[in-house]
């Protein structure tokens, strides 16, 4: 089994390098997928209120076995839920769902432009749900340079984590510079690029870049294993996201060789600027709003 390095937060908090994404696994193959995370070596599961698989990542977790206090759980609370009393029962709602007193890392799953002040008042939740002890962490996740500056501007808790798309074909950079001037641990999701067919992104697969393929046959690796490698070694959490074990298992070991300057460098090149998820400034209530069942 690799040993995973931890990433410290900016509150001391420590993190596993990689975990698990359980972002569009429905709910009946989640409790397998993280069952096989686990026994692999993974310690790290992200889920989100609007995944609707909360109880099954907390069902795998109390049946694994492994105590609690050695998985570390990252969850995110839902546009919907936004506003200070509405994100404080949110909070309820998913420690009741995953079955813990105590989450790891919450974070906002969306800045809400059209809405900023209720994006605010979420994390001024958050903020009192960590002074509580009830979480270890808090965040955000798919904050912009903007949405990140006003919310400095106000927050008293640095978020710990920016939870955005980032990988070889959208790096996010401007992004990711600020967060790290402030402590902020960039966390990439879809960090092997699977994102860039949810839309029209005009990108064909990360999977069959010639500069990653090339890559990986230098290393005697996949070219998934060398970009989540390319994440850890500059710096960032990664969760990538799989329901088939033996694909589990490939994604967590990414800690047993190193890539060059030269080719993270290579790597670096590829960003084409073009997002695969939806713009940040499109999210709205009316787009994207949806209830968040009661636990």
């Amino acid at each position: 089994m690799p040993t995973v390095p931890n990433l410290t937060l900016n509150n001391g908090v420590e993190i596993p390098a990689i975990g698990l994404g359980v972002f569009q696994t429905p709910p009946d193959e989640t409790r397998a997928a993280v069952q096989a995370a686990l026994s692999t070596g993974y310690r790290h599961i992200d889920t989100a209120a609007a995944y609707g698989n909360e109880r099954e990542v907390g069902e795998a977790i109390a049946g694994s076995g492994i105590d609690r206090s050695e998985v570390f759980i990252e969850t995110k609370i839902w546009i919907s839920d936004y506003g200070y009393d509405q994100t404080l029962h949110g909070f309820d709602k998913s420690a009741a769902k995953l079955g813990v007193d105590q989450i790891d890392l919450l974070i906002l799953h969306q800045a809400l432009p059209s809405d900023f002040d209720k994006t605010l008042e979420a994390y001024r939740a958050l903020e009192n749900l960590y002074g509580d002890g009830k979480v270890r962490a808090i965040g955000v996740s798919n904050f912009m340079v903007d949405h990140l500056t006003a919310l400095l501007d106000r927050a008293t808790v640095v978020p710990a984590v920016n939870q955005i798309e980032v990988h070889p074909y959208f790096a996010q950079r401007e992004v990711q510079e600020l967060g790290a001037k402030h402590g902020i641990l960039a966390q990439a999701w879809s960090p092997i690029g699977g994102i860039t067919f949810y839309r029209d992104s005009e990108h064909t697969s990360t999977l069959q870049d010639p500069v990653i393929g090339e890559i990986a046959k230098a290393h005697g690796k996949s070219p998934a294993q060398v970009m989540l490698r390319w994440h850890v070694q500059q710096g960032r959490q990664v969760i990538p996201k799989s329901t088939k074990p033996a694909r589990i298992a490939e994604n967590f070991d990414v800690f047993d060789f190193d890539l060059t300057a030269e080719q993270l460098a290579a790597i670096d090149a590829l960003d084409t600027g073009k997002r695969g998820g939806p713009e940040p400034a499109a999210i709205t209530l009316e787009n994207f709003g949806r209830p968040i069942p009661e636990a």
